[in-house]
């Protein structure tokens, strides 16, 4: 099973660039996207609903932001969009922030955590969303069904994953109180990040500013994860960060699973 993970930074803009022409030569099963920034009656075009898959999308209720989708080949059993355990969920369902497919005994969502770079209110925002979210977290080990966790967390774990990592530990994805929410869902709760499952080549990252020549240097972040339940550790058998074509900021992150 080949899972794709990947921020588009507007998915229309993407689709320019060749997004969508990618997506039909690499012969994914479920492909996860943050930040749509698009209503749904925008993508009404033929390229936003490539032959042979199924697509769901979560709107944010404010235009050209956030937002989520999940494209697959295997109709879901079920698809729900947000979360709605508690009224406090409503500030980042209204941001699209959260779409569940559900299949036979696997989940797949895609999630698109806060940033909280531009200012402080949006990183309290985050950290609200970090609260609710290992709530969430959680609660999904009590259930009788494996899950896969894609998207753009907009944390950095170690220092493996970002190339400045000194002079960032005061920005928002690298502080230490978001790493060690990290640390502590890896290894106390017991989910797994599919990337760590298999040895990498160092300065592995898939985002990089759009600012000076970060891209071009590699001075990345790695944001965008796979996450897995507990019992899927051990099935993965190839990880891929795509970097051939720039669709966005950020590369899409591949996975291929042994289920």
């Amino acid at each position: 099973m080949r899972v794709i993970s990947v921020n588009t930074n507007g998915i229309r803009a993407a689709a320019r660039k060749g997004f969508f022409d990618w997506l039909t030569v690499v012969d994914a099963d479920v492909i996860c996207i943050q930040e749509t920034k698009a209503q749904v009656h925008q993508l009404t075009d033929d390229v936003f609903h490539p032959k042979g898959y199924h697509n769901y999308f979560f709107d944010a209720v404010k235009k050209g932001y956030s937002g989520t989708a999940i494209y697959s080949k295997e109709k879901p059993k079920k698809v729900i969009y947000g979360v709605d355990v508690s009224d406090k969920w409503d500030e980042f369902n209204n941001e699209g922030r959260v779409i569940e497919a559900q299949f036979d005994k696997l989940s797949v969502l895609s999630v698109y955590l806060p940033s909280g770079s531009s200012k402080e209110e949006r990183q309290l925002a985050k950290f609200r969303f970090m609260d609710l979210f290992m709530g969430l977290l959680k609660d999904f080990k009590r259930k009788r069904r494996d899950f896969i966790i894609c998207g753009d967390w907009n944390i950095v774990h170690t220092e493996q994953d970002i190339k400045n990592w000194k002079s960032n530990q005061k920005n928002s994805g690298c502080l230490p109180e978001e790493r060690e929410w990290l640390t502590n869902l890896f290894d106390e709760v017991g989910y797994v990040d599919a990337f760590r499952e298999l040895d990498q080549e160092p300065e592995t990252y898939t985002w990089w500013s759009n600012r000076g020549q970060a891209y071009n240097n590699n001075v990345g972040w790695r944001l965008d994860y796979q996450v897995l339940s507990p019992k899927l550790k051990g099935k993965v058998i190839r990880t891929e960060v795509y970097k051939e074509q720039k669709f966005s900021d950020h590369a899409p992150f591949i996975v291929d699973y042994d289920l």
